[in-house]
């Protein structure tokens, strides 16, 4: 059987990266909430606060040691499936990766140790800071990757050599053009409502089951109000991303709209069934005029279609297409959501958890994947939209590969990266699991109200904030009492 090495290196690559992705979009906004809740604590002295920030640590603790495995083999893969990539453009991407090093994971490699393990032992304003550099740690992070893949996207500031390989010409223009500006925000505030909808999900799961109702109720509202404000400053932000993609990327940009021929006006298509074949939409359903619109902000603006891009330049036309809908259609939904949170926290609903209509607390709860297949279909837009260029007008994928790679080696590495990322995937989830099934560590104020019944199980003595996995390995006991919080001996 005759495999092709550059199709099985793609897949690969877009199955590990594709699990890793999931991780950092949920740890960014997860550092930057456990940062809020410190220094909410700090201000305020609300223990309510702690007790959040004590449970979420314990999340994180776990999602961020995903997120660590997950992406290391990402880097062993550009020397043994990208060699060709990593040599051509080595002597920018191998710096820019550099800089997450030294500054994203020196961050975080640094103050998660304080924030596992300090709380008792560095003074509070000490803790509050350390919260503050995994955060920023996190968003550096997403800073160097985001702007190693703006400059495959779009690249810029460089020259060629004889030998062919790309070298820097001003790493200004690399770290500062408009269009990393806007990819960056883009990727945060999509990481930001990921872990807003997550937190919200969770507090409308613990109302469903009537525990934990005032830290619930604090879940549901700071999940929800921020989702509201930063929902439609995402939308904002992605239109500006589809400016830059009409100009730097037309051949992406046509499949997103699925607009096959040049039209003027042109039509926003919402939805369709194309027929790649035919070069045409079997059947689709638009807007007049709003195409034209909402790319250049007038009503007669001509839009070009895919048949003006060569063939041998041309993306696979379904993906971006589908992808770039669910990534509106879910921002969309999530907007009603939030709004409709907010709406019902107006009405004063929230203070009386029995006044929420349980329709919207389940919606809520069932909404909690929306953040994480977004960023999903956002990146598969992005990465596949880009083909068949690994480097925009630079460098094929097909030029890009190892060229003494094998398609049998390809496979065998692909089986085993699915075998451990799959044991990974599931142990990790499984563990989350069993931490938000305990629930927090204290017991609420009003835990003993009749209208909340223990359901489910509650933390063992000894699954305490300062043992974050101590809860998956642990037997629970049903109707325990919970245990107060350990203080490590100093």
């Amino acid at each position: 059987m005759d495999l092709d090495p550059v199709a099985l290196s793609r897949v690969q690559f877009a199955f590990t990266v594709s699990f890793h992705i999931i991780f950092p979009a949920f740890t960014i906004g997860l550092a930057a909430w456990l940062a809020t809740l410190e220094g909410l604590h700090l201000a305020t002295g609300n223990a309510l606060y702690r007790r959040l920030f004590a449970f979420w640590l314990k999340v994180f603790a776990v999602a961020f040691g995903m997120g660590v495995v997950s992406g290391i083999v990402m880097a062993f893969q550009f020397g043994t499936n990208w060699s060709e990539l990593a040599t051509r453009t080595g002597p920018i991407q191998g710096p820019l990766l550099a800089y997450e090093s030294f500054t994203a994971f020196l961050l975080e490699a640094t103050f998660f140790g304080v924030l596992m393990f300090g709380r008792d032992r560095v003074p509070r304003w000490a803790y509050f800071a350390s919260t503050l550099m995994v955060a920023l740690g996190t968003t550096f992070s997403a800073f160097w990757i985001m702007a190693n893949n703006t400059w495959m996207q779009v690249p810029m500031a460089y020259e060629l050599t004889a030998a062919g390989d790309t070298v820097p010409t001003d790493w200004g223009e690399i770290l500062f053009n408009d269009v990393l500006w806007v990819r960056f925000p883009h990727m945060l505030l999509g990481a930001y409502l990921t872990t807003a909808f997550c937190v919200a999900a969770t507090g409308a799961w613990y109302l469903l089951r009537h525990r934990h109702r005032q830290a619930a109720r604090t879940m549901l509202a700071m999940g929800l109000g921020l989702a509201a404000v930063l929902t439609p400053a995402q939308i904002v932000v992605g239109h500006f991303n589809g400016e830059y993609t009409a100009e730097h990327q037309p051949a992406k940009f046509t499949a997103m709209e699925g607009r096959w021929q040049t039209e003027q006006p042109a039509r926003l298509l919402l939805l369709a069934w194309p027929d790649v074949a035919a070069e045409r939409n079997a059947w689709e359903l638009g807007i007049p005029y709003l195409g034209s619109f909402v790319t250049q902000g007038n009503f007669s603006a001509e839009e070009p279609g895919i048949v003006t891009v060569p063939e041998d330049e041309r993306p696979p036309f379904l993906i971006p297409f589908y992808g770039f809908r669910v990534m509106v259609g879910l921002g969309l939904i999530m907007l009603a959501l939030s709004w409709g949170g907010v709406w019902l926290m107006a009405k004063g609903r929230l203070r009386d958890p029995e006044r929420l209509p349980r329709w919207f607390l389940w919606a809520t709860f069932l909404h909690f994947p929306s953040g994480f297949i977004a960023v999903l279909a956002g990146w598969f837009t992005a990465e596949v939209g880009r083909q068949p260029w690994v480097v925009q007008g630079l460098l094929r994928t097909a030029d890009a590969v190892t060229p003494s790679l094998s398609g049998e080696a390809v496979l065998v590495s692909l089986a085993a990266y699915v075998t451990v990322y799959a044991l990974i995937f599931s142990a990790g989830t499984f563990y989350i699991y069993r931490l938000l099934r305990a629930g927090l560590d204290e017991t609420d104020p009003d835990a003993t109200d009749d209208a909340a019944p223990t359901l489910g199980p509650t933390p063992e003595p000894g699954v305490t904030p300062s043992r974050p996995l101590g809860a998956a390995g642990s037997s629970f006991r049903p109707g325990a009492a919970p245990s107060a919080p350990r203080r490590d001996p100093a």
